[in-house]
């Protein structure tokens, strides 16, 4: 029997008093194998220019592998990102919202990989990012 999942308020409170809560990470949807996720481009997010910096892309995907790994490990464990690669496509625009779907690539019992694509408020791909996550004992 698989455990039930936390619901998406829960995950957010765990969140919102960590580095993601500082960006604006808003969970949309969980599900064992697919995490869903908002944020605001925010001016003190981007680069000059009014675009949403690289490393923030970064970071949000991160995290929604992490949640996915996260909600998806036995009690007792912990998690930690290994790898990841991110490809950048597209940029996003200050003052609008982008959205982030992340994809179960592998769940096994100590490692994890989640695919993310990014697209801005058009649709517009800007990133994808996959990651390793390690699951290990608390």
């Amino acid at each position: 029997m698989t455990p039930a999942l936390p619901s998406v308020e829960a995950v957010q409170q765990i969140l919102n008093p960590l580095f993601p809560g500082l960006m604006g990470v808003r969970i949309v949807a969980l599900e064992a194998e697919r995490v869903v996720a908002e944020l605001a481009v925010r001016p003190d997010l981007c680069t000059t220019g009014g675009i949403l910096h690289g490393g923030a892309y970064m970071a949000f995907a991160d995290t929604l592998g992490a949640v996915g790994t996260f909600i998806n490990m036995p009690q007792g464990k912990r998690t930690t990102t290994t790898d990841s690669s991110t490809k950048f496509i597209g940029g996003a625009r200050a003052n609008t919202t982008i959205t982030a779907e992340c994809l179960a690539l592998h769940r096994g019992r100590t490692t994890m990989v989640w695919q993310t694509t990014i697209r801005s408020a058009e649709g517009k791909l800007c990133a994808v990012v996959t990651q390793t996550q390690l699951v290990m004992d608390a």
